[in-house]
Formats: structure tokens, sequence, C-alpha cells
């Protein structure tokens, strides 16, 4: 126990300074209060650390993305358009809270709704925000709807995508600084048919960020003044980051606003890439490359810089074949793993584990096995990690545990 020393000359004026505080401070939500309590937890290393999934609910039609809101519950989109809701101390609801099946394409294993995301405000406008392929030719959507009112969606943005039914991205977030993020693949097919991921005139292969919160001339939406591309000819403005295949996976820690990003490989490597806010405008390399390997040497440019992923594992000749990108955790219930980055792939179900190093570079590890068929990986409010799986229909609860690590270690270092 600490000593203290008696300071009667300032015991009241710090008594009043905290009692103001209570009152000038803004509260904090909870994720952010236990967020701010564990901040000082000592991290392991990535080898003593392993995920464990309990199922909670089942029955669930092809469930595709996962997001939590405020109240507590979690919504789960499934792929044929209808979107559901669960909650720790009710379980599973059994009639859908949003019904979109009248507008979404399902004609391609990939095509459907793909992406839900609550508006920051949602607690008070019940607005979710939303990415699908849309009748009748599998149009990418981005568009907005309140809560339980299908009959008025509005639609933001949207990008022709008829050819092929794959590659269609579908994530959609919001960032730290109220922006929305939308991914999209990059045409579908193979071998980037249309060589969308270098051609910064389409958003096919990009990450698109828009200010939905103000509408723009004819668009319901603006492009921030800071995107990378506003003062680019020929540039779509929208675009954030480009060189992507089909990232249908990303996720934006609220810690430092960076992007996490999963995108699927062609058939040789899945690949992890991190952008911060400073990167922004980054060329994450496809089809010149795929991973790091080079991919197709005739769209490599000269003087073009490429960004690396912070993490990529072999897809060719393994059990892998699609990576599924997650989050960065943020819970309390193990501190221990707090900035850890956790994602999975589609068919092997291996859960990696990808931290940056306080000295530069990052560390990873495989901690486990998630459920059979990972579709998405997120949080709720607190913080605390889901699972989905997708033709079984499952929601799981994902929690770590430590564990002496193997002989060897297992971390990876780049």
């Amino acid at each position: 126990m600490s000593r203290r020393r008696r300071r009667p000359a300032t015991t009241l004026a710090g008594l009043l300074v905290l009692a103001l505080s209570a009152f000038l401070v803004p509260p904090m939500s909870v994720a952010g209060t236990a967020a701010a309590g564990t901040s000082r937890a000592a991290a392991v290393p990535l080898a003593e650390l392993t995920v464990v999934s309990e199922q909670v609910a089942f029955g669930l039609q092809r469930p595709i993305a996962i997001t939590g809101l405020p109240d507590g519950r979690m919504l789960i989109a499934e792929k044929n358009g209808t979107v559901r809701a669960y909650h720790p101390d009710t379980g599973l609801a059994a009639e859908p809270v949003l019904d979109l099946t009248a507008r979404i394409d399902t004609s391609d294993n990939e095509r459907g709704l793909l992406g839900i995301t609550p508006a920051p405000n949602f607690a008070r406008t019940g607005i979710l925000y939303v990415a699908y392929t849309s009748l009748p030719a599998g149009a990418l959507t981005l568009a907005r709807v309140p809560l339980g009112a299908p009959d008025r969606v509005q639609v933001l943005l949207t990008q022709e995508h008829a050819e092929y039914g794959n590659h269609n991205g579908g994530q959609v977030a919001f960032g730290r600084e109220g922006y929305l993020y939308w991914s999209l693949g990059d045409g579908g097919h193979a071998n980037d048919p249309f060589k969308s991921g270098q051609n910064l005139g389409t958003l096919l292969g990009k990450i698109v960020r828009i200010d939905v919160n103000r509408a723009c001339g004819a668009k319901p939406y603006c492009v921030p003044a800071d995107n990378p591309f506003v003062r680019t000819r020929g540039a779509r403005p929208e675009i954030w980051v480009y060189g992507l295949r089909n990232p249908w996976r990303f996720s934006i820690d609220q810690v430092d606003n960076s992007l996490w990003i999963g995108d699927v490989g062609q058939g040789l490597i899945e690949e992890i890439n991190h952008i911060r806010p400073s990167q922004r405008g980054a060329n994450l390399g496809w089809s010149c490359r795929e991973g790091t390997p080079v991919f197709d040497q005739e769209q490599c440019r000269p003087g073009v810089r490429y960004t690396d992923p912070v993490f990529e594992y072999p897809h060719f000749m393994t059990e892998s074949c699609s990576v599924t990108g997650g989050v960065v955790y943020r819970g309390s219930a193990t501190p221990e793993a707090r900035g850890t980055y956790i994602a999975s792939d589609y068919c092997s179900t291996l859960a990696f584990a990808v931290r940056p190093k306080p000295t530069g570079g990052y560390e990873s590890a495989t901690i486990g096995n998630f459920p059979t068929q990972p579709t998405a990986i997120d949080a709720d409010v607190h913080g605390e990690l889901y699972v989905l799986s997708d033709l079984p229909g499952f929601l799981s609860r994902v929690r770590f545990e430590r564990v002496q690590p193997a002989s060897g270690g297992g971390v990876a270092n780049r």
C-alpha cells in the first residue's frame, strides 16, 4: 500500500475539481469505459492466447454480416435480404426486424445483402446503412433505411456489376470522424477482367469514403475535402484506397481510425492490410500483385508505390480458400488481448491474430479455430466478439483463454 501525505490546503480544492468534472466531462460509452479501464493491461505474447467459441443461436439463413447496437442487440444480415436481431438476454428474435428481399438480387452465391451498420446516431434515428446487390442486374448498392421501414430505403451510391456475380465486396462501417466507408470488389470472374484494381476511374476494387450527413448538389452525400483523389483528373473522388480484389470484410479500429482489410486472393495468397489515416490513397497492389508476389506484370507501373499487407498466408495447396477479415479486440473480458486484430478463413476456419509491435512492424500467430464457415467477426457494444457460420446458420460468442505456448513459439514477425 502506498503512503499518503496529508495536504489540507489543497484537499477541498481537489474535491471541488472532481465534483465539477463529473458535470463537465461527457459520459463515455460502456465500450469506451472498458477501453479506458484496461488500456494499461500488459499484452501477452500471441502464442499464449487461444480463441474459444460458444454457440448462442442457430436457425439463421446464410448469415453474412453482423453489427452491434447501443442497446446490446446484435443485428445479423441474412444473404436473402432479411435482418435478424439477437440479444444475449432474450436470444434470437423469431421475426426479422427488417426485410429487404424485394430489392435484393441473390442470383449468384456471392450476391445478396452483404453489409449492415448502424448510423452513429442510431439510438435517436434508428437508421441503418446497408450494402447489397440490387435487382435486376446485381448493381452494387449503398443505401440507408430506418429499421423496420423497408419502404423508406434511400439509395446513396451504386456501381454497375452485371457481367459477373462474384467479387462484390459489401462491408460498410463508420469511421471515428463520422464518415461512411464501403468496400467494392473488382468486378468478378478472375484475373481482374476489367483491370479495375489499378483504375481510379471506377469504384470497382476500392474502398470509398463519403459524408452521408450532408447532400451536395444532386448527390445525397458529399465527398470529404481530404479524400486523396479529390483533385486527381479522371479519378472518382469517393475513393479512399485502391488496388483491391474482393475486400468483402474490413473494419475500422475506433481507437486510431485505421482500416483493417481482409482482401481475398485469387489462388495463391490471402492478405490482411492495415491502413492508417495518414496512408489515405494507398495502392494495395491488385492486380499487379497478389499479396506481395507479382500477379500480372502488365498491371505493374514504374514508379508506383505499393503498400504491402501486414499479414499474408498461402491459399494454394492448403485448406484455406478465402480470408474473412475481422476486428481489433477492444473488450474488457480479456485485457491482455486488447489491441489484437482477429481474422479467419472461410474454409480452414483458422483464427489469425495480428498485432502492431511497439517498435514497428507486426507480430502474428494462429490461435485456434472458429466454427465452420466463418463469414463475419464483429463486436457488441461492450467490445466482445461474435462470429457467424454460413450454411450451418450459427451465431457464436467468442472469448480468449490463456494457454501455454507451444514448443517453438509459433509467432511470426513482419
